[in-house]
């Protein structure tokens, strides 16, 4: 792994809370995902997100997941796959007792700067009208809105984004 496999964040609630690469397959990351699918389909209904991902979808040199850690257990994640020349950013989450502290900023920065150093040209990514607060996050870390792309494209309440590496 390279230098983004561990990034330190400050201080958050008893411990510090350590980014890091992880394999998409682990259990650990499995069980996080649980959470991710069911916060979404809390929000839209179904399954929360029938986008395929291919296990290898974030393995380099296609991609690459990073979790958030506080030592007890994951708190966040997100990953992006190849989109072309375009990274796209998947799973992207962080738990309910960690928001408002940071850590889905730092979160974004880790992809951002593991796909800058893979050689993609944007980060691109779709989310929905009932995820404020992730639209919120995207526009302040300056994401413009694209035209829709991918699985969700058509969809009446998809909005897709991208940002220049």
């Amino acid at each position: 792994m390279g230098p983004l496999s561990l990034i330190r964040l400050g201080p958050v609630l008893q411990g510090e809370i350590k980014i890091r690469q992880a394999d998409f397959a682990e259990p650990a990351v499995r069980a996080l995902l649980v959470d991710v699918l069911g916060e979404l389909s809390a929000r839209y209904g179904g399954t929360g997100d029938d986008t395929p991902i291919a296990e290898d979808d974030f393995a380099a040199p296609n991609g690459a997941f990073f979790v958030a850690d506080d030592g007890e257990r994951l708190v966040g994640c997100a990953g992006w796959r190849r989109h072309g020349d375009d990274a796209e950013l998947k799973r992207m989450f962080t738990a309910t007792a960690v928001r408002g502290r940071g850590l889905g900023r730092r979160m974004l920065a880790a992809i951002e700067a593991s796909a800058r150093e893979a050689g993609c040209r944007r980060v691109i990514l779709e989310t929905g009208d009932k995820q404020p607060e992730a639209v919120g996050l995207y526009l302040s870390a300056g994401y413009e809105r694209i035209e829709d792309f991918g699985y969700y494209k058509g969809h009446d309440s998809v909005l897709s984004y991208a940002k220049d590496l």
